[in-house]
């Protein structure tokens, strides 16, 4: 067999084990199935009535969805760093290692695995929302850029995760990673207004990521016009995936002499 179709069939094997594995731990799955409602749940009916969505003038359902949407795919794939460590420090890299694998398959069957996992968990918070009274106005066309946004976004954080549990030495370090991931949505315009912040959060809520992403989520799901958030989004997310990939890549082979 040529030399990509037996990378491409020990990548499709080691996603399958990544995923397996998620399957088997119960508690894990419940809470990523789980979460997703509840966060849902929790944003509308706990703080909706409390929270203006100042000059957007939406609903506040539909003002919260896309940052709900980034928040259950994003701490998901924030997880990749527990699991990156957990073969790192538990032996896995050393029987990987006599096998006739690329060593590159290793961390990238765990990205796959999680934009399978996670966009996955975004269609769930989704399907909430509109359970909950979300009534979303995008075409088709839309809906297959939300789509792209949302892998883009998990792509991204996945393989900052996998840098991240290829730094850090063990499991507990590399599950702080899932906090900054969670966090990261409470200061941009996803969650509240950023206009309404003071003046230093307001400064970092419109310079920070996750503020164009939503943004450009926001806009396609109700109809609005994108406008330049769209390419800010992209130029975030291409620029964390290319700066992470070729960092973890190298860090990977550098710990597993690969």
């Amino acid at each position: 067999m040529s030399a990509p179709v037996t990378a491409a069939a020990d990548l499709r094997r080691l996603t399958g084990r990544s995923l397996r594995r998620e399957l088997r731990i119960v508690d894990g799955l419940i809470v990523n199935t789980a979460l997703p409602v509840m966060i849902m749940v929790l944003f509308v009916y706990v703080f909706g009535g409390a929270i203006t969505t100042g000059s957007s003038g939406l609903a506040y359902i539909d003002f919260v969805v896309p940052a709900v949407l980034l928040m259950s795919g994003g701490y998901g794939a924030a997880l990749t760093a527990v699991n990156i460590a957990d073969d790192m420090t538990g032996g896995m890299i050393d029987r990987f290692r006599t096998l006739p694998i690329g060593g590159w398959v290793v961390p990238a069957g765990h990205v796959v695995a999680s934009m399978i996992r996670n966009v996955a968990s975004s269609a769930i918070a989704l399907a909430a929302a509109i359970l909950l009274g979300f009534r979303p106005d995008a075409s088709p066309a839309d809906w297959g850029l939300v789509l792209v946004v949302v892998a883009g976004y998990v792509l991204a954080m996945s393989s900052l995760a996998v840098l991240w549990g290829l730094l850090v030495k063990s499991t507990q370090a590399a599950g702080a990673f899932s906090f900054v991931v969670l966090f990261l949505p409470y200061l941009s315009d996803g969650i509240v207004p950023a206009e309404t912040m003071p003046g230093v959060l307001r400064a970092f809520a419109y310079n920070q990521p996750t503020t164009p992403i939503v943004e450009t989520l926001r806009a396609l799901l109700l109809d609005r016009p994108v406008g330049s958030s769209g390419l800010v989004a992209a130029a975030w997310l291409g620029g964390a995936v290319a700066i992470s990939v070729p960092i973890a890549a190298w860090l990977f082979r550098r710990r597993t002499s690969y």
